[in-house]
């Protein structure tokens, strides 16, 4: 470990979400974290969710990301929307 070197910083840091929140809001600066980043991670990661219910059928999960849907297990696009109750729909 003696020998471990940092590598480079190449990612700017950030200097709090608060504060990115609020400079973008000011300064009309982009956050690193908007949704064109954000968004994609998200999805992601919700995705690798509804993979794990289906880890015992062991096939992987074909994912359309243009249309929202799989391809592959349609039983598995029931784990992408939800029914809202009356007054709350989107």
């Amino acid at each position: 470990m003696r020998d471990y070197k940092r590598p480079e910083k190449t990612i700017p840091r950030s200097p709090g979400i608060a504060e990115e929140w609020i400079a973008a809001i000011k300064e009309g600066k982009k956050s690193t974290t908007d949704f064109s980043y954000s968004g994609p991670l998200t999805e992601m990661m919700l995705l690798g969710n509804v993979a794990l219910r289906f880890k015992d059928d062991n096939v992987a999960l074909e994912w359309d990301s243009e249309n929202f849907r799989f391809t592959n297990i349609a039983e598995a696009n029931q784990y992408l929307h939800t029914e809202y109750r009356q007054g709350w729909e989107l």
